[in-house]
């Protein structure tokens, strides 16, 4: 099934600081959008809104036409945020089936690269990166037509980062991602739709060279890219 997530003239203030300005954007399964924005822009509080986690002052968002409701919106948009949220104490093998009690869901997590090597080891005695890498494995295979991305690449291993990427790339057919990181040239890599948030509004831009023109990277950045 193909599906619609359209956001709608979305504004949020905290006190008297106006951090999004009636926003609006679509994004469509098979679509990766690549959100960009330097610090406090306020991408984070766009995802937690999409999320359900707060709520904007005005504005709304739907799939297939449908306004989302905090009670339904985690089951249509999964996010994996900044913060592990993983169960520390437990083995990477036993916090798999809290997420798929189905075997063969499972499988998809424990036959993704590199999970073999830390299946016995609790998660947190992982490193930051490996912790990173499994949460976003686990969030992606759930099922939710959306996927809300915030920093997947940062802190990883760049052997990670390119399987992110395939896995991004591979499940792309049936869902649409939103991804924000600073590392900016894998978002660069794998978005087919590519906004920048900049004063509270966004602005459609297609490469380094737009978002050096709008200011997000310095003329030194542009130069070594």
């Amino acid at each position: 099934m193909n599906y619609q997530l359209s956001i709608s003239a979305i504004s949020h203030s905290f006190g008297t600081k106006k951090i999004l300005e009636n926003i609006g954007f679509e994004c469509r399964t098979g679509n990766i959008t690549g959100l960009f924005g330097r610090n406090g822009c306020g991408k984070s509080t766009l995802l937690n809104i999409l999320f359900g986690t707060l709520n904007p002052v005005s504005g709304s968002i739907r799939i297939n036409g449908e306004i989302l409701r905090n009670n339904i919106t985690r089951k249509q948009i999964g996010y994996s945020h900044q913060e592990i949220f993983l169960p520390q104490n437990i083995s990477v093998r036993n916090v798999i089936p809290l997420y798929f009690p189905d075997g063969a869901e499972q499988n998809k997590i424990f036959y993704s690269p590199g999970i073999h090597n830390m299946e016995t080891t609790k998660v947190g005695n992982l490193s930051l990166g490996e912790q990173r890498y499994l949460q976003f494995l686990l969030i992606i295979h759930l099922n939710h037509p959306f996927v809300l991305l915030d920093e997947p690449f940062s802190m990883v291993e760049p052997v990670y980062r390119e399987i992110i990427k395939e896995k991004i790339r591979e499940l792309q057919v049936v869902k649409g991602f939103i991804i924000t990181d600073h590392y900016y040239k894998d978002v660069l890599d794998i978005a087919t739709k590519k906004l920048l948030m900049a004063s509270g509004k966004i602005i459609p831009v297609n490469d380094e060279y737009d978002l050096a023109a709008a200011g997000y990277l310095s003329a030194r950045q542009y130069g070594d890219s």
